[in-house]
């Protein structure tokens, strides 16, 4: 006789990874520009698309809402929010915070078998000039997180990542429109403070790569005013 139990278990766990996947899929598509901002989007056409029925679809779209990525409207539809300025300032205000302190602790006791780690990574993040936005954003996101796995925070950059995403959408327009090669060499910078045992220099170099969604950000917005509120 099978186990009901069990059935329960695995159908749930299924489930939530359906979820998951949609939601970690849609939040890309928004941070990537794929659904800009403004637009509205259907529980059912998304249901159609990936082949699932449209509970899964709800619970992703009000995961997406609560991060501000949704704007979930009763009776007229949800819409990809407009990005808030507001939650791109905090954010970047928040994390320049963090990480300053991340890479003062790395440079404290630079770790070998890291920054062996984290030249790979610029080697790598080299390889993608001139490639896609998206495949560099990745790049640049592994990067911070190793440094803050490296100094032992890894769960301050997850509450970091979890109020970013405004930021990201940011980010990634940026990246588009800004040299790529400026963004890599100023990584090269933080790495080179970090083995040096430079934690001023480390955290100058930082928060200068942090800081520089300031400038873009205002070119962004006179290009692309309807994707702010």
């Amino acid at each position: 006789m099978p186990d009901r139990n069990r059935e329960t278990v695995t159908l749930q766990t299924v489930r939530i990874s359906v979820v998951d996947q949609l939601y970690a899929a849609l939040r890309m598509a928004i941070i990537g520009n794929e659904l800009s901002p403004g637009a509205r989007i259907s529980e059912a056409e998304v249901a159609q698309q990936y082949g699932i029925s449209r509970q899964p679809v709800r619970e992703a779209f009000i995961t997406l809402a609560n991060e501000g990525l949704l704007d979930i409207r009763p009776q007229r539809g949800s819409f990809v929010a407009k990005i808030s300025l507001a939650a791109v300032l905090d954010a970047r205000f928040v994390r320049e915070a963090v990480e300053a302190d991340i890479v003062k602790l790395l440079a404290a006791t630079p770790d070998a078998a890291l920054l062996a780690n984290l030249r790979q990574q610029l080697t790598r993040q080299q390889e993608l000039v001139g490639g896609s936005a998206r495949d560099f954003m990745e790049a640049d996101e592994i990067f911070h997180r190793t440094l803050a796995e490296g100094a032992g925070k890894g769960n301050a950059w997850r509450v970091v990542e979890e109020m970013k995403a405004q930021m990201d959408r940011v980010r990634f327009l940026s990246s588009m429109h800004f040299p790529v090669a400026r963004l890599i060499d100023q990584h090269r910078a933080i790495v080179d403070a970090i083995a040096e045992g430079d934690a001023t220099g480390a955290e100058t170099r930082i928060r200068t790569h942090l800081q520089g969604i300031l400038s873009d950000l205002p070119v962004i917005k006179q290009e692309r005013p309807e994707y702010f509120l």
